[in-house]
């Protein structure tokens, strides 16, 4: 069995699910972690963030239901409103910190979002990937080349397809997947006791 988590990182629900999914990894290391970027804003929904008129409201809902923080660089960006979330960016931003740790992805994804939603950073800057990495320890310059990088753009998309062949509509999802099939394990948001207590009867059934 293995976990994958379908999510995107302009996805203020992923941010809100981060602890949740550092707990469930931290107390499932026998379970290997995949992570998978959605494409949330892409195409026509590659637009500034105002046409969004419902973030702000959303934001309130998912800090009061998950404790998520939201930082005051990231609300100023919502108040301006021209900011275009791009979720192609990011997902190559992800493929790129994933390529320098495999093992950490969980982790990294969550540092990403940090970035956003605490510091109010661009998910299409390299300079944002640069800064992650060295606040996690990895080399900046590899990961910030690895962002440009045609591989990083092919992981992208493999991961959009890769929402699409799970049949993931809404963001964010944790997935159990066997040789028995597929279990969703939350959806939107879930404490990680409610995740063990859906892996346990998993496992038993």
């Amino acid at each position: 069995m293995k976990l994958v988590y379908v999510f995107d990182a302009y996805c203020g629900w992923s941010h809100g699910f981060s602890d949740t999914l550092r707990e469930v990894v931290s107390r499932h290391p026998e379970l290997p972690v995949e992570v998978v970027s959605g494409g949330l804003f892409t195409g026509p929904r590659r637009v500034p963030i105002r046409e969004f008129g419902y973030v702000q409201g959303a934001n309130g809902t998912i800090a009061e239901l998950t404790g998520a923080e939201f930082g005051d660089a990231y609300e100023r960006l919502i108040a301006d409103g021209s900011f275009v979330m791009d979720s192609e960016a990011a997902a190559r931003g992800v493929a790129a910190l994933r390529q320098a740790a495999p093992a950490r992805a969980a982790e990294l994804t969550a540092a990403l979002q940090q970035a956003f939603y605490a510091d109010g950073l661009s998910l299409s800057d390299p300079a944002t990937y640069r800064k992650v990495a060295e606040e996690t320890g990895l080399d900046a310059d590899a990961v910030a080349a690895a962002f440009d990088g045609a591989e990083a753009q092919d992981a992208a998309e493999a991961d959009f397809r890769r929402s699409a062949e799970l049949g993931v509509t809404g963001f964010p999802i944790l997935l159990a997947v066997d040789s028995d099939g597929v279990t969703a394990l939350a959806r939107g948001r879930a404490t990680a006791d409610e995740v063990d207590q859906r892996l346990a009867a998993l496992r038993t059934s």
